[in-house]
């Protein structure tokens, strides 16, 4: 057990110096960041999918299909109370520590900006700023013609399918469905910060779906060092100059004092 502190405590002591000698960090994050937000991962132990099995494949084209129809099913599903397993937990989740940690790493200037695969938008209520939902958010509403977003809450449905007040597009949830390209816009904003950052923060993801997994690979490339938080092995940990193995709500505060406690000593030495 000792041995293990030990390991761990150098392992944040490497990562947090890899951090502070960044110019431009950014992180990235997957499932694995809101487990301990009681939201089940898609993949693995006690996954969703790995449960009910995937989803359909083409939803994308059965939304353009019958956009009215797919509407008019939510609003059913919604009255009747009747909402999946894995949409009730989001709505009733809150962010946890590790959260909390990225908007800390965020608000001291360590982290540039922030890059999720996450729907479910608790690195928002945790106080992230410089945020890109790479799959979208569940609270919120876009157009699929000129990517205007909505709050859900804030938007008043008048028909279905709801049409866009900017441009008369369609409107649907904001996040991605299997077969939808990723929002222009957002794809835009998660191909600079790659191209910027000379550090990557990699936390809860396997590493698995594209194009985010492509992000530290690219970055890496470029000279970038990564650093992984993740309770297992992922496609990208032999690429990584720093592998923090444990849950990212314990690992990620650990980080943050590590940083915290030499940007004081820095300081307290100038």
């Amino acid at each position: 057990m000792t041995d293990l502190k030990e390991k761990l405590k150098e392992e944040l002591d490497d990562a947090s110096n890899l951090l502070i000698a960044s110019k431009y960090a950014v992180g990235l994050t997957g499932a694995g960041v809101s487990v301990e937000s009681e939201i089940p991962p898609f993949r693995g132990p006690g996954g969703i999918w790995t449960k009910y099995g995937e989803p359909s494949m083409d939803g994308y084209q059965r939304f353009l299909a019958d956009p009215k129809g797919w509407w008019e099913n939510i609003i059913k599903k919604i009255t009747e109370k009747s909402i999946d397993e894995l949409t009730s937990k989001i709505w009733d989740a809150k962010p946890n520590l590790g959260h909390y940690a990225l908007a800390g790493l965020e608000k001291m200037g360590i982290l540039k900006h922030l890059i999720t695969q996450n729907i479910d938008d608790l690195h928002r209520k945790a106080g992230s700023k410089n945020l890109a939902e790479i799959h979208g958010n569940i609270n919120k509403l876009r157009c699929i013609s000129c990517n205007t977003r909505w709050d859900r809450d804030a938007f008043e449905i008048k028909e279905v399918p709801p049409r866009c007040p900017e441009c008369n597009g369609i409107i649907k949830t904001d996040t991605v469905f299997f077969g939808e390209p990723i929002p222009r816009d957002v794809l835009a904003r998660c191909e600079i910060e790659t191209a910027k950052c000379d550090c990557m923060l990699v936390v809860g993801t396997t590493a698995t779906v594209y194009p985010s997994a492509s992000f530290p690979i690219r970055a890496k490339r470029r000279g970038a060092t990564l650093i992984e938080v993740n309770l297992y092995e992922s496609e990208l940990s032999y690429l990584c100059d720093v592998v923090l193995r444990g849950p990212s709500g314990k690992i990620l505060p650990l980080l943050v004092e590590c940083v915290k406690e030499k940007l004081q000593k820095k300081s307290g030495s100038t």
